[in-house]
């Protein structure tokens, strides 16, 4: 893990830039603290399939439920 300046980093960042799409971590400095990190983007995309399929099951399973309430119900609840 690089850790860099904050100008340093202003003045290379596409080249921070490439090596956190290498896989490298990079920690930016002001004044020798650290301040922020550039990281490689990791893509989500099974955390997204796993909630997509549970929304789905939930509704497969509430089909043709209903709360005890109609929609007209619920309007005119609003309205108060």
């Amino acid at each position: 893990m690089a850790a860099i300046g904050l100008f340093e980093a202003k003045t290379h960042l596409s080249e921070y830039v490439a090596r956190a799409e290498a896989g490298e971590e990079v920690i930016i400095t002001r004044h020798n603290k650290p301040v922020a990190k550039i990281v490689p983007y990791v893509q989500q995309q099974h955390a997204r399939d796993a909630r997509q399929t549970a929304v789905a099951a939930l509704l497969a399973q509430a089909s043709g439920r209903t709360l005890g309430l109609s929609w007209r119900a619920l309007r005119d609840e609003g309205r108060r």
